[in-house]
């Protein structure tokens, strides 16, 4: 396996836990100290339980068009995965961001470095040659 195809089955997985996460905020998981800077520790509220299944969403559109750039999935996604892996980078690196200087100790220990991962693997798809 080259290292565009694992590091694209690497986000992907990656992101299928945070998708786990999100969908178990929304379903009223008390993880809130984990996310959204930790203002809301518990229970999310409602509105935040939308979010965490938009958020959800979004998550799995982006491994999706990881998995296309790497030739893994998706063939007719190819040309627009093209430009639209570099959107997932770029969300990829303000995660990181956001969670390294999130005031939330528990959020930074926790999803730092999977938003590292994340960047790191997108990348990797982005500048790499997708297998056909």
């Amino acid at each position: 396996m080259n290292k565009v195809r694992f590091a694209a089955l690497a986000y992907a997985v990656v992101s299928a836990g945070v998708i786990a996460f999100q969908i178990a905020l929304a379903a009223g998981a008390p993880w809130g100290a984990y996310a959204m800077g930790g203002a809301f520790p518990g229970q999310f509220p409602p509105e935040l339980r939308v979010a965490a299944v938009v958020q959800a969403l979004i998550l799995g559109l982006f491994a999706l068009v990881v998995l296309a750039r790497a030739g893994i999935a998706l063939p007719k996604w190819s040309r627009t995965s093209r430009w639209f892996i570099w959107v997932v980078v770029a969300f990829s690196g303000l995660s990181l961001i956001l969670n390294t200087i999130t005031p939330s100790a528990g959020e930074r220990a926790v999803w730092a470095p999977v938003a590292l991962i994340m960047l790191v693997s997108s990348v990797i798809v982005a500048l790499g040659k997708p297998m056909k």
